[in-house]
């Protein structure tokens, strides 16, 4: 819910940290200058510095998913009818999603695309592109998406949703036989209801691919199970891959609460300087979230056996960067858990580097008193001492502005 409230009142925050006020000039989420990947293309086309070819049959799909440099390899396919294009949305007709660290582009057949953007500063901004051809092409803002996200499920910033929605054979939820939020601590029994899912769940038992028969009937009900599909080419005939990879499903579980909670720590801290709050408390407390979600501290164990297409795989790990030793955080791990090291690729990201001084300070800080073995909580004993040397190990030659306490004694 949004509050009515002018630009200049006081953010009333809960215990679960809803920014009510997002209109407050800390945050200026409608009015501030934005620089999310899809308003620096939008300035180019605008300005005539670049152009997105129009194709008869996917529209400007293919160009927008070269222009952001995303891969096809990345396609989600969703098919309940919990969206903004809801009415053309079925298991017939689904709602093909790509994605890489920072936007995420939506398109059903005979719909418009939605663009989700991450901005460093302003958290997910929303857009949406017209399927017809005009030169330049237009990029619009869409801040009615916020109906849905901004809520309590995205953290009380503008941000990422997942739902997992029991589905019928048209596309109509099915609340009433399940209905949960996903990130990467869902319970893999909950996660992918309404969604197709291609690849390998090996033992892992999930709700996607299912749709059972429209009833209220007491006895009916729908039963995690596990899965091999290969493809889906009579569901995704027409759009640009037949798969809705498995692997890519994790990816994008992964990435959702964590791109939220980087939003949240800076507008919190923002707002907290504006307001002369207590700026160090507030810091240290987003702190301790966002470093357990980039740590995969509360990450749900993932089952043995999970293996997707390996066209997303290599052009996910393949992105990098490196350490001297040839490792990775973007290398898969898959048996266990969704990252061979423990510690998110998202690090990398513009949002995290754009974080307020006194929230990166704390951030960093969190992250030493963890990886250094000075947190004594049992929680943090997944870790292990070689999990945390290799993370640290890579941090120091693959993150620009590491702290100097990540080093070495010299």
């Amino acid at each position: 819910m949004l509050l009515a409230l002018t630009a200049h009142a006081r953010v009333q925050l809960d215990d679960d940290g809803f920014i009510d006020n997002i209109d407050h000039p800390a945050i200026a989420y409608r009015t501030a200058p934005t620089s999310d990947p899809v308003a620096q293309l939008a300035r180019q086309l605008n300005a005539g510095r670049t152009t997105l070819a129009f194709d008869r049959t996917t529209g400007y799909l293919p160009a927008l998913l070269r222009a952001l440099d995303i891969p096809v390899a990345s396609q989600l396919a969703v098919f309940s009818k919990t969206s903004l294009q809801r009415l053309i949305i079925s298991p017939q007709n689904p709602r093909a999603i790509y994605f890489n660290d920072t936007v995420a582009v939506a398109w059903p057949r005979d719909g418009f695309i939605e663009i989700a953007a991450q901005d460093p500063r302003q958290g997910i901004v929303f857009y949406a592109l017209p399927q017809q051809p005009s030169s330049p092409p237009p990029l619009l803002r869409r801040d009615d998406c916020l109906t849905c996200h901004h809520s309590y499920s995205t953290l009380g910033v503008p941000g990422l949703l997942e739902r997992s929605v029991v589905t019928g054979p048209r596309g109509e939820a099915m609340a009433f036989l399940g209905n949960y939020i996903v990130d990467d601590r869902a319970p893999f029994e909950e996660r992918w209801a309404g969604w197709f899912v291609t690849g390998s769940s090996g033992t892992g038992r999930h709700l996607g691919n299912q749709t059972p028969p429209v009833t209220r009937a007491p006895s009916t009900e729908i039963v995690p199970h596990a899965s091999s599909v290969v493809s889906f080419p009579d569901a995704l005939n027409g759009y640009l891959s037949t798969q809705s990879d498995i692997v890519a499903h994790l990816v994008f579980d992964h990435q959702i609460r964590i791109t939220n909670l980087i939003t949240r720590a800076g507008w919190l801290v923002r707002l907290a300087i504006d307001e002369q709050r207590d700026v160090k408390a507030i810091a240290d407390r987003t702190a301790r979230e966002l470093v357990d979600a980039l740590l995969l501290v509360d990450a749900a164990a993932l089952p043995s056996g999970i293996s997707g297409a390996l066209e997303f795989t290599a052009s996910f790990s393949a992105r990098g960067p490196l350490d001297h030793q040839g490792r990775s955080l973007r290398m898969l791990d898959l048996r266990t858990r969704l990252l061979r090291y423990p510690c998110s690729y998202l690090v990398y990201s513009n949002a995290f580097d754009a974080l307020p001084p006194p929230a990166l300070d704390a951030v960093y800080r969190r992250m030493w008193t963890v990886l250094s073995g000075a947190e004594a909580d049992a929680r943090y004993a997944r870790l292990t001492p070689a999990d945390r040397t290799a993370v640290v190990e890579i941090l120091r030659d693959t993150k620009r502005g590491l702290p100097d306490y990540f080093r070495p004694p010299s």
